[in-house]
Order: C-alpha cells, then sequence, then structure tokens
C-alpha cells in the first residue's frame, strides 16, 4: 500500500489533554513540516449517554464534554503551529472512542501519532492489548512519542530481523533518515537460548555470526543506490532483540520496527519486542505494520 509515502495524506495525532499528546503534536507537526503535509488532530470524548436516556441533565453534561474536548484541541493546534509555523493544521472532535476512532483514520493518513501515556479516553492506551491491537490494525505506520528529551540530530535507528515484515521496516526507517538528514543504524540481532542450552559447547559462534552479517547485508542490497545520502552503520549483535534495540535507540530520534517478527510465535513478538519498546525505549518508536509501508523496490 505505501501510502505513507503519499505526501498529501495527513499526519494525524490522537488528543486526549495530557502532556503527552502535546509532545505528539509538536513531534508530528514538524513531521508534518518535513513531509510538506497537513496534521489533523483527533480527539474523541466517548460519550455514553445513550445508557441514560430520559435524564433531562444528560444534554447539558454532552454539550459541556464537547465544548472542553474543542478547547482542548485548539490547545494542541496552538502548540503545533508553534511547533512548525506554517504547517497546515484540522481539528476533528467526533462523539466516541478513541481506538475505534484513530484507526479509522488511518485509512485516509500517512502517519498516525499518539502519546506514551493519557488522560481520559486515551487512558492507558499503552498498557495490555490496546496498543497492540492499534498497532496492528492501522492502516499506516504507528508513531508512539516518548523520551523526555528527543534528539533532533541523533540516527534513525530499524531492527531487521530478515522477515518480509522488517522490510517494510526498512523502507520506513530509509525515508525518515533520508528526510532528517541523519545516519541510519541497521541492527540485527541473533539468539537462540534454546540452542545455546543445548548444543552450546559444538555451536561455532563465529561462524553463524558471519552467516548473520551475510543476511544483513543482502537485505541492505540496493538500499545505497536509491538512498545515497542516507550513512549506514551495519550491527549484528549476539542479544536479545528489545535490548539490543533499546540500547542503540539511546540518542537517537526515532526508532522503527515492524509490527512482528518471523516464525510460528511471531504473534509473540509485538508482544515482547514492540511491547517493551513502546514502553522502555528512550527515543520515539514507529511501529510499521504489513502493508502499511511499500516492500523493499529494491532488493
Amino acid at each position: 500500500m505505501g501510502q505513507w509515502r503519499d505526501r498529501s495524506l495527513p499526519v494525524v495525532v490522537g488528543i486526549d489533554g495530557s502532556s503527552s499528546a502535546l509532545d505528539a503534536v509538536r513531534w508530528a507537526a514538524r513531521e508534518a513540516a518535513r513531509r510538506g503535509t497537513p496534521v489533523h488532530l483527533v480527539s474523541a470524548f466517548g460519550w455514553s449517554g445513550k445508557r441514560h436516556l430520559g435524564d433531562p441533565g444528560l444534554g447539558h453534561y454532552r454539550e459541556t464534554l464537547m465544548r472542553s474536548t474543542w478547547e482542548t484541541v485548539s490547545a494542541a493546534a496552538k502548540a503545533a503551529a508553534e511547533a512548525a509555523a506554517g504547517v497546515e493544521i484540522s481539528e476533528l472532535v467526533v462523539d466516541g472512542f478513541p481506538v475505534p476512532l484513530l484507526t479509522t483514520e488511518s485509512r485516509t493518513a500517512g502517519l498516525l501519532v499518539i502519546g506514551d501515556r493519557g488522560l481520559g479516553g486515551f487512558t492507558s492506551l499503552l498498557v495490555g492489548s490496546v496498543a497492540i491491537g492499534l498497532a496492528a490494525r492501522a492502516q499506516c505506520p504507528v508513531v508512539v512519542v516518548r523520551g523526555e528529551h528527543t534528539s533532533d540530530t541523533g540516527p534513525v535507528v530499524v531492527g531487521i530481523d530478515g522477515s518480509p515484515i522488517s522490510e517494510e521496516a526498512l523502507a520506513f526507517a530509509f525515508d525518515a533518515a533520508d528526510a532528517r538528514g541523519v545516519p541510519l543504524v541497521a541492527v540485527h540481532v541473533w539468539n537462540d537460548r534454546a540452542l545455546e542450552d543445548a548444543v552450546a559447547p559444538l555451536v561455532d559462534w563465529d561462524a553463524v555470526e558471519a552467516e548473520e552479517q551475510v543476511l544483513l547485508a543482502e537485505r541492505l542490497a540496493g538500499w545505497g543506490e536509491k538512498y545515497p545520502d542516507v550513512a549506514v552503520r551495519r550491527v549484528v549483535v549476539r542479544d536479545r532483540p528489545a535490548h539490543a534495540l533499546i540500547e542503540h535507540a539511546t540518542g537517537a530520534q526515532l526508532v522503527v520496527v515492524g509490527s512482528h517478527g518471523r516464525g510460528s510465535a511471531a504473534g509473540l513478538v509485538l508482544g515482547s519486542v514492540s511491547h517493551a519498546l513502546l514502553h522502555h525505549s528512550p527515543c520515539p518508536v514507529a511501529v510499521v505494520r504489513t502493508g502499511s509501508s511499500p516492500a523493499a523496490e529494491t532488493s
């Protein structure tokens, strides 16, 4: 699908009135300015008045919620304008619930941006299965803005596991590094605890690492011609994937991962690697789902 490449599509931001959401707004506004696209601020106030039909005070309560939500979005629009002067800003307030709303908005978005913690309808957005579901269902890449001091000069880091999904993440990461004029750190982690425990004395670990180096080189083949201005640093490390990516994300301005990895337990990878990054990364995290960016055109 590759809709994130369509520069006519907006960067959508989920708004809930939290300081985290305002951080996401500022990040999204700067990203929209780089892309030359609008930023679209969206908030939902989760009205449940249908359960209490007949109460004469509910209409006034709903209007109060609506007015308060619009004030929150207006404050977010001001923050966006201050972060990126001249960026086009649109606003939407909906009587509904955040996750379905953001999933719908992602269908016509180039990027979906949220904060790492929230208030109101977005409370605990990144706890448990909700964030996992949003990352899995969104029709565009999802960026979770976290980290107290986001670098504007650090590299973009991408996790590569050799799967088609990591190719999607690699495409997004190269594009992000190129747009920012910064290097790309390609991290390939290999580790098999079961193998280590069972036959560790019999394994030629140097040979295994050499094979993993070849695999990473194969995955990166062709991208240098497509993005000649992006300097690439290759990292092949024997470690736990989440630990290695969090370590290399220190000082970075963005870390990019696929929505899940390879193998029969692929669904668990989002719950381990991506989930760990969403909670512990020192910088914003981009989760790229299969189909939300183009497969490698250079492979």
